[in-house]
This record gives structure tokens, C-alpha cells and sequence, in this order.
């Protein structure tokens, strides 16, 4: 089957009142915020340092050298981001910029009055669906605050870098940066269930993932197979492939597409995205009373399922070695009983026939 850009009736979107950024983020992603959230001394300093030098710095940057949206200028992609926003019952528009770049990018920026910045690329090669789709997930982004604690967990790993003469050693330090960039590829993946939510349609958030991959002529991609893609790269070829990933992924602060595109696809199938439509979502009101314990097993819950359920065969290897570890085990120990108690009964027929003979 093979996707044409069409001229698609307008939907009705569900108005997501009072939505808290908790409901689309990944519990990974969940758990490292919510126990950021904690540091609030250290996350105002942060604030405060930042808003006032590099913030500036970086809206100043775009408001001399890329076009700011309202209704006046790209017209269109400010209706699109207005729209994006009233469904994530978003009152207070971050600033949106359009800079001039060939590739379909996005990303948001700032921590006291953060900003969306999009490539002129995003507005010329998506079609409205699309564009609504990109759009929402920076505002979840902003939502979720993920550049200010992306920013904290940026000064934290430059203090492990300057203390790297410890005797921890730079091995403990690379461990500290590989961690961090697995906090913002879940984060990643928290806004594109943000993105999903805030266009409604699945198929948008397939046929972005799709244009990210390979340019904007769907014409020529086939969805079928882009998503035998996904699966061939989760589980497909030898452990020569799994290391081969973790190479591509341990220091890149984005997931893949078509991982991405079945990452989402796992959110839809498990039935959260439908729950949330049916207004079946954590409220602002309540993030007060979040609890940081339970957001850290509910991370430690995600990460024990996709190792128990990946077809990666690195871990399928692990897996069974960690299986047949345990049967060796089991089996020794088992041997050990049995030749204990053999001994024991032994040693009393023994005791019993010489006392007899005596």
C-alpha cells in the first residue's frame, strides 16, 4: 500500500482539559523527571543562569535570522501550532520560529520563556496533519520541560567531566553521558505520543516518521514496508548487529525512525492512546501529589518488559545463557541435595548394620 497526500475533510479533535504532560511521557522519561523535579534549589539556579544569558542569546539569534509566526506571517503553520495547542489544552503559546534548513527538523528551546523553532524543510515537505503532529510534540517537549532538565543533566555531566581524575575514572564518566542520553531518547519518544495527541491521527505520526527517514515524496515509500523496516532493525541479522546498534545509539540523543515509528505503534496497540481520548488521563491538578518511588518502578517495570519482550539477539542470547545459567544451577544444587541426603542415608544404614553386628 503505498500513501498519496490527499485532501483529507477536517476532523473533530478531542480537547484534552487539563491534560498533565505525565499522561505521554515514557516512564522512563517520567521516572528521571519526576526525580529532577525533586532538586528544586538546584532546578531555580538553573532557571535563572540560563534565562538570563543563554536564553536570550538564542532568542535574540532567531529573532534577528528566522521568521517568528503569527497570524501575519506563515499564517498556516500558526493556525496548525494553535490548533496543536487547544488540543493539549495549552493556553499560553511558547513563541514559534521558522529558520531556513533543507531537513525536516524541530526543537525547542529555553527554560524561563522557552521557544519552537522548525525548518522551513518541515513547512514546505509535511502536509497539515503532519505539520500538527511535529508541532504538538514540541509543545510537549515545553510542556514536559524537558530543556530545562536536559539542561541540568548538561551541567551534571560537565561536573563528572571536570572530576574525572578521580579514581571512579573516565569509565564511570562515559557511563554517567551514556545515561543521559538514554534519558532524552525516551524523552524523545515522550513527545511523539505528545505529537500523537495532539494531532489524533496515528497515520500522521507514521507517514512524519516516514518523511524524516527518506525526504517527502510518500509517492515513492511503501508503509508496509518501511514498517518491515522497524521490524527487521528490532530484531533482525546476529548479535554483530545488536553491538552494531548499541554503537549508533549509546551517545545519540534521538531514536532512530523507525524505531520511533514502533515504539508509538506499541503506545496505540497497548491501549493508552485510546484510554487518554476517552478522558482517561492524569490531570495538572494532580502533579503535585506525583510519586516519585512509584514513577521509578513503573521505569524499572518498562525497562524489565522490553528486555523480557525485544527480539534484539544480543538479548535473546543474554536471555538464554542467563536461562541455561540458571538450569546449571538448579541442576548442581539439585545434585548436591540428592548426594547430601544419599550420604545421610547411607551413613545411617552403615551405623545401623555395624551396631547390629557388634
Amino acid at each position: 500500500m503505498t500513501i498519496e497526500d490527499d485532501n483529507r475533510p477536517a476532523r473533530q479533535r478531542v480537547a484534552l482539559t487539563g491534560i498533565s504532560s505525565r499522561a505521554w511521557e515514557h516512564p522512563a522519561d517520567r521516572g528521571a523527571l519526576t526525580a529532577l523535579r525533586e532538586l528544586r534549589g538546584f532546578d531555580d539556579v538553573v532557571r535563572g543562569l540560563f534565562g538570563m544569558w543563554n536564553e536570550r542569546g538564542f532568542r535574540l539569534s532567531y529573532l534577528a535570522g528566522a521568521i517568528r509566526v503569527d497570524h501575519r506571517q506563515y499564517p498556516r503553520v500558526h493556525g496548525l501550532f494553535a490548533e496543536a495547542a487547544d488540543a493539549l489544552d495549552v493556553a499560553e503559546r511558547p513563541e514559534l520560529y521558522v529558520s531556513q534548513q533543507p531537513v525536516i527538523t524541530s526543537k525547542s528551546i529555553g527554560m524561563d520563556r522557552p521557544f519552537i523553532v522548525i525548518s522551513t524543510a518541515a513547512v514546505e515537505k509535511l502536509d497539515d496533519e503532519e505539520l500538527r503532529t511535529l508541532l504538538g510534540r514540541e509543545i510537549g517537549h515545553v510542556r514536559s520541560g524537558h530543556a530545562v532538565y536536559q539542561t541540568i543533566m548538561t551541567i551534571l555531566t560537565r561536573w563528572v567531566t571536570n572530576i574525572s581524575w578521580v579514581p571512579v575514572g573516565v569509565i564511570a564518566m562515559r557511563a554517567i553521558i551514556a545515561a543521559m542520553y538514554e534519558w532524552w531518547r525516551k524523552a524523545e519518544l515522550s513527545a511523539d505520543r505528545a505529537g500523537l495527541l495532539a494531532a489524533q491521527d496515528p497515520a500522521a505520526s507514521l507517514r512524519l516518521f516516514m518523511k524524516l527517514a527518506g525526504g517527502g515524496d510518500l509517492s515513492q515509500i511503501d508503509t508496509v514496508a518501511f514498517l518491515e523496516q522497524a521490524a527487521e532493525y528490532e530484531g533482525g541479522g546476529d548479535i554483530r548487529d545488536s553491538i552494531h546498534k548499541i554503537g549508533m545509539t549509546a551517545f545519540n540523543n534521538e531514536p532512530v525512525p523507525v524505531a520511533r515509528a514502533s515504539e508509538l505503534q506499541k503506545w496505540v496497540d497497548s491501549g493508552d492512546y485510546a484510554r487518554i481520548l476517552g478522558g482517561d488521563y492524569p490531570r495538572r491538578d494532580d502533579d503535585r501529589d506525583a510519586s516519585v518511588t512509584a514513577d521509578i518502578k513503573d521505569a524499572a517495570a518498562s525497562y524489565r518488559d522490553t528486555l523480557r519482550d525485544t527480539p534484539d539477539p544480543l538479548v535473546t542470547f543474554a536471555r538464554r545463557a542467563a536461562g541455561g545459567a540458571a538450569d546449571l544451577v538448579g541442576s548442581a544444587a539439585r545434585g548436591a541435595r540428592d548426594w547430601a541426603r544419599g550420604r545421610g542415608d547411607g551413613g545411617n544404614s552403615d551405623g545401623g548394620t555395624n551396631g547390629n553386628g557388634a
